[in-house]
């Protein structure tokens, strides 16, 4: 795999492809938006749980967000370090979505020895190829899908957590409580956060079709 970093400029974005993309993004959330609508009206057995439409829309988004860094990893070799780690990332959330049927068809704790076995190696190698990591980092950091990359990150492992705390929802509804409350706020903030992750993705996946074809072509 080619060590060079990506040039400094790429080819840039026309106003009418950026005005696309936006536009099919925001169709994206729409359309996740009126899935978890439509679960919650038509599927009361399984609204909000490891067979309702929230959780298996999160672990597609996962899997097509780690299949997209796999591919810019691999076939384009670009950023070969960070898009590494972000797969771990990523991979590793896909598994841990897993965890209710890991436990129950394997064994308990099954999540979790995954989890270590694409962590533990995957942080061996960004560790021992730390500069280059910290050089493809500074390449990546200034672009649009980092903050995107960021946002998901905040969105789904810091504000769907306060956000979907049983003591909040408590003190809001009172005697009203239910946990379907609690679990549809916390699951649904969660499908957007991942949302965000697979567009930051998709936008690192475009930005390096761009590097790629930049590096060919000089």
């Amino acid at each position: 795999m080619p060590h060079e970093l990506p040039p400094g400029q790429p080819w840039p974005i026309g106003f009418a492809a950026t005005c696309l993309r936006a536009t099919l993004y925001i169709l994206f959330v729409a359309a996740l938006a009126q899935g978890a609508y439509y679960e919650a009206l038509h599927f009361h057995e399984v609204r909000f749980s490891e067979r309702g439409f929230t959780e298996l829309a999160q672990s597609a988004l996962l899997l097509t967000a780690s299949a997209l860094l796999l591919y810019t990893r691999q076939v384009l070799k670009v950023l070969p370090t960070l898009t590494l780690l972000m797969f771990a990332f990523v991979f590793s959330s896909l598994i841990r979505e897993q965890d209710a049927f890991l436990d129950h068809y394997v064994f308990d704790g099954a999540w979790q020895m995954l989890v270590t076995l694409v962590i533990v190696p995957t942080l061996y190698l960004v560790i021992r190829a730390r500069r280059r990591f910290l050089a493809e980092f500074a390449a990546y950091a200034n672009s649009f899908s980092f903050g995107l990359f960021a946002a998901g990150v905040l969105t789904t492992y810091v504000f769907s957590r306060l956000y979907g705390r049983s003591a909040f929802w408590e003190a809001v509804l009172q005697e009203h409580y239910a946990r379907t409350f609690k679990d549809a706020a916390e699951e649904v903030v969660e499908l957007f956060g991942y949302a965000l992750i697979l567009i930051a993705v998709i936008e690192l996946t475009l930005l390096a079709r761009r590097w790629h074809l930049a590096r060919r072509a000089g």
